[in-house]
């Protein structure tokens, strides 16, 4: 499309602090060194095939965690569970809260599974565990880890095994989801949102999704 140069921008040069325009909600879960369950709410991360990246503060128990590279899994919640998401913020699984977390009122919290009254299930390929109320659980092993700026790391993923709730499959099919049928909680600029209904047919939905594999 090409704009006149007669016509009027109607853009307004900005400054976010943060630019969290609206990302599925994932509770990533991980292995502490004493063999507990760290649970770690966040909204930084996207998939590419099987590929998951995430941006973590390099300073969190997450960050360690994954470091130490035992796996972990990427607990997708659906919009029913954003009360149980919640009562995860502003906690933390460092005993010794860094300043900068304190300071935004974050508290430690041993057993994230008790606080947000969710239930842990084994998973098969890593040693971290899966939440049984979350819709999608991937599980997942660190392949890379790349530093950026301002204390973020960035993680690269694999995804080794997806586990669904029935009640989001595609009905007639042994692989697919139902996007009528899966609601994922979003966040979007600190707040919680859910998807609306499908808003207009797509082109790319007349690819037969099994020639990504």
């Amino acid at each position: 499309m090409t704009i006149s140069t007669q016509t009027r921008d109607p853009h307004t040069v900005i400054d976010p602090a943060i630019l969290y325009f609206g990302t599925p909600v994932v509770l990533v879960t991980s292995v502490n060194p004493d063999g507990s369950s760290n649970i770690m709410p966040m909204s930084s991360a996207f998939w590419l095939g099987h590929t998951g990246v995430l941006g973590i503060g390099a300073r969190s128990q997450t960050a360690a965690n994954l470091q130490r590279n035992l796996g972990c899994v990427l607990n997708l919640p659906s919009v029913d569970l954003v009360s149980d998401v919640d009562r995860l913020a502003l906690t933390t699984g460092r005993q010794d809260v860094p300043a900068a977390k304190a300071e935004r009122g974050y508290r430690y919290e041993p057993d994230k599974f008790a606080r947000a009254g969710l239930t842990p299930l084994p998973s098969e390929t890593v040693r971290a565990e899966r939440i049984a109320e979350c819709p999608v659980n991937l599980e997942a092993h660190v392949v890379d880890v790349h530093p950026v700026d301002d204390g973020i790391l960035l993680f690269e993923l694999q995804v080794s095994r997806v586990h669904v709730h029935d009640a989001i499959r595609l009905p007639g099919t042994d692989h697919r989801i139902d996007p009528d049928r899966w609601r994922p909680l979003i966040m979007s600029f600190q707040h919680f949102y859910g998807l609306g209904q499908r808003v207009h047919p797509s082109r790319l939905a007349s690819i037969d999704e099994e020639l990504y594999r």
